[in-house]
């Protein structure tokens, strides 16, 4: 698998990060290991985690196959903090004792005595952005953290944050069918030199083309828990643009999964996608779109399907 580094940074990753979201709800230890060795098999470093991911079980099954599995020396681990809150004396949050407690917790769970990239889970607007700033510097220094990152900003909250400080990335969700920061997230990176990670590449599934028909039994869709996370992008718009990436699969002899990734992929600015996979047959098919590159003439055809309206501010006044 091909490496790129992590915006201008000195970080190199893969370019396609394995996701961890069902790890432990969902997808089993076992399940989990699987994943885990075929990712690293075909040349992915890229592993993506989240103190909330369930409720820090995600971490802790990470932790147990860099025991031994895989080698600590060949994953470059991204986790995340902020988004859990709770009624203890720190409360969770971007504060300085709740950033540094959830890094210890996550340092714990992971069993190791640093982490790659340490994100901001999302904005938190009860705390003064100084402080979240100057703890992400105070990670780094004391060696916990080697980079910082965030997760879920809009473009004025990236912009801010970017300026002066050392983060390198921002992850977001970003598909065919979700454009949407490319309006202002997608040029705030690419001027403070932060490497884009795609969450949701596939349109949270949709873009698999396994809805086409109706909900698969098996899928998320199909889930109490996911039916409104994937509802969401079952829309008119998005019907069009999986028609189209399903006629460009066809005409290309793979499949929609493979062509979906391969255009977020290639977009300006991104430097791995972020897959989660609830079997090792979805992982295989994501590993698979490494082989591809998009010919001009689909890509446009993909671009213009899925094209976003553009106005004021961000064309200017006319």
């Amino acid at each position: 698998m091909q490496k790129r580094h992590l915006g201008r940074s000195g970080l190199r990753v893969s370019r396609m990060a394995l996701g961890t979201m069902t790890w432990g709800d969902g997808t089993d230890a076992d399940e989990a290991a699987g994943q885990l060795v075929a990712f690293v098999d075909a040349g992915g470093t890229l592993v993506d985690t989240a103190d909330i991911y369930s409720a820090g079980e995600a971490e802790r099954i990470l932790g147990s196959l860099l025991s031994g599995l895989v080698s600590r020396e060949d994953v470059v681990i991204a986790t995340k903090a902020v988004a859990r809150r709770d009624d203890g004396p720190f409360g969770g949050g971007a504060s300085r004792g709740a950033l540094l407690h959830t890094l210890d917790g996550s340092l714990r769970r992971l069993g190791v005595d640093h982490v790659d990239l340490w994100q901001l889970h999302a904005w938190d607007d009860s705390v003064p952005l100084e402080e979240t700033l100057a703890t992400l510097d105070y990670a780094v220094t004391s060696g916990k953290v080697r980079y910082t990152g965030v997760s879920n900003y809009a473009g004025w909250q990236l912009a801010t944050a970017a300026a002066g400080s050392s983060l390198v990335s921002v992850q977001a969700e970003y598909s065919l069918v979700e454009r949407g920061v490319e309006r202002e997230v997608v040029p705030a990176a690419a001027y403070h030199g932060l490497g884009l990670l795609p969450w949701a590449p596939l349109g949270r599934g949709v873009l698999t083309g396994k809805y086409r028909t109706g909900t698969p039994a098996d899928s998320r869709g199909a889930s109490p828990a996911y039916a409104g996370y994937v509802e969401h992008h079952r829309t008119d718009r998005a019907a069009r643009i999986v028609e189209a990436v399903v006629t460009a699969a066809d005409g290309l002899g793979t499949s929609p999964l493979a062509v979906a990734l391969a255009w977020i992929r290639d977009r300006p600015g991104v430097v791995a996608p972020v897959v989660g996979a609830r079997d090792p047959g979805q992982l295989n098919a994501s590993l698979a779109a490494e082989e591809i590159t998009l010919p001009i003439a689909i890509r446009s055809a993909l671009d213009d399907v899925s094209a976003l309206t553009f106005g004021y501010p961000e064309r200017g006044p006319r």
